[in-house]
């Protein structure tokens, strides 16, 4: 279980949340600006809360007075807006970046699952931008992470790649059981994919439910 407790001084409000979760999905939604994707830098390790505590399982992330968990050291996964595929390296290798040690991973059901095991030798440029967030998937899932953070991942997509994307990210879900904590600004989207709807403004956790995943 995810566990989240934290306080940050930002520009125009002090983040202030508490939440947790379990082996599900859930959707961070609010307006531009509300610390969403600052709760995923926290718990990632790019950002350092100013009070409070992270912890997942066992693992205590971050907590008030201590040296908080190196990012190296965070079983995380974390796939970005834009999707932050080094340009220079094909497919494959962005996909084992990040990998030290033993590629004990098998990579063939992941890539399978989300159609891109053709597209192996492939560089980013020569990729659309639903192959590209299918990359940035399966490069955050082949760490082997215990939790997958996902920041507005579809909102480049048009509609129709999007909804496949959707589907994916469900069934991706289901592969790994870990949570999924996904920041997104589209309410249907949010209504398909969480199990859990956290909306945030200004800082503040107005409203925490369980969604019964019908649009």
């Amino acid at each position: 279980m995810l566990v989240v407790s934290i306080q940050k001084k930002l520009a125009d409000f002090t983040l202030d949340v508490t939440f947790s979760l379990d082996r599900e999905i859930a959707a961070l939604v609010g307006p531009s600006g509300s610390g969403k994707t600052t709760i995923l830098n926290s718990i990632a390790g790019l950002v350092t809360p100013d009070a409070g505590k992270i912890q997942l399982g066992a693992t205590l992330f971050y907590e008030q007075g201590k040296h908080p968990l190196p990012v190296q050291k965070r079983r995380v996964g974390y796939v970005f807006q834009d999707y932050a595929l080094f340009p220079h390296m094909t497919v494959e290798r962005n996909i084992w970046y990040g990998r030290h040690g033993e590629q004990t991973l098998k990579l063939e059901p992941l890539l399978a699952a989300v159609g891109i095991d053709h597209l192996l030798d492939k560089y980013p440029h020569q990729l659309s931008g639903g192959q590209k967030q299918r990359v940035a998937l399966v490069r955050a899932l082949a760490t082997e992470p215990d939790i997958l953070l996902l920041d507005e991942p579809l909102s480049a997509l048009d509609a129709d790649t999007r909804r496949e994307c959707q589907d994916e990210l469900l069934r991706l879900h289901e592969m790994w059981n870990i949570p999924f904590l996904m920041v997104t600004h589209d309410k249907d989207e949010a209504h398909k994919l969480a199990d859990v709807i956290l909306v945030m403004d200004k800082g503040k956790l107005r409203s925490q439910h369980t969604n019964n995943n019908e649009p």
